[in-house]
């Protein structure tokens, strides 16, 4: 029988933290899940690393996946190969909590209606200390029209929903769209989610259930105006698609605000490069 969840990590030079992250996903409360793990072509000793997991009989490891293609080629191999009804992502080098899978499963399991579950996270430093606790998901909570949780995310000018690892989605809705959405490579999560999310609600849950870690190096003022351009053609491309989803004001003040979180984000990293320094 195949497993109910999937969780898939698509790694890519990330054999500092591989480990970590991939123990976190097998220390889960919830048993009913199988881990399926691709290596894009690395050269930092993944390989050797995930061969230690390979006879765990909750554990796939797939053949690495060929250079090239961006995230979006593992993100799809590992989503793709995945055999369970529910997803959940997590990069190779971040973590979720002993009970992400169970309280993402619950929360799908109550509330039949929603197709996607997403929670708070912590960012975390090199060495997995919590560096700012609890971000994400802005005014959501609770069950959530999916159009309703998509709005207030162009609202906010930033992707409320987080990382990868935050969220759990069903599986079905990937597939039939074709796989991740590449369209914007910056926000390959963010418009993924949101084409998923209008095909129903979603959960919002207020607890962190995972961490992201940070990499606190200087963000170039190219990297931040490239993020912005793509959230803005993101939010554009969404009122194209969808007259009725964003109304022009919430179009507006979206792409003005998702200029000012681009420059929030490079400053709060600065911040933490600063703050990590001197630690």
């Amino acid at each position: 029988m195949n497993p109910r969840v999937s969780v898939v990590v698509p790694a890519y030079r990330n054999v500092e933290y591989l480990a970590q992250t991939l123990d976190s996903i097998l220390a889960q409360d919830y048993d009913d899940f199988e881990l399926v793990v691709a290596d894009h072509s690395s050269n930092d000793g993944t390989d050797e690393l995930l061969a230690r997991y390979a006879d765990h009989p909750k554990v796939r490891v797939l053949s690495p996946t060929p250079a090239g293609g961006g995230a979006k080629a593992n993100w799809d191999r590992v989503s793709m190969a995945a055999r369970g009804e529910l997803l959940k992502l997590v990069c190779g080098d971040d973590l979720i909590a002993p009970d992400a899978l169970s309280r993402q499963v619950a929360a799908l399991d109550a509330h039949p209606s929603a197709v996607l579950v997403a929670s708070k996270r912590d960012l975390v430093d090199a060495q997995g200390k919590v560096v700012i606790a609890g971000r994400g998901l802005g005014p959501l909570k609770g069950l959530v029209s999916g159009r309703d949780a998509v709005r207030a995310s162009v609202l906010a000018g930033t992707n409320l929903f987080g990382e990868p690892g935050c969220v759990m989605f069903r599986r079905e809705l990937l597939v039939q769209a074709g796989g991740w959405d590449n369209s914007h490579p910056y926000l390959i999560d963010q418009a993924s989610y949101s084409a998923i999310m209008l095909q129903g609600d979603m959960v919002a849950l207020r607890e962190s259930l995972a961490s992201f870690r940070i990499n606190a190096g200087q963000w170039s003022v190219r990297l931040m105006n490239d993020q912005a351009q793509q959230a803005i053609d993101f939010h554009n491309a969404l009122a194209a698609a969808d007259p009725q989803l964003l109304s022009p004001m919430t179009l507006r003040v979206g792409n003005l605000k998702a200029r000012l979180m681009a420059q929030a984000r490079r400053l709060t990293y600065l911040w933490l490069g600063r703050r990590m320094g001197a630690a």
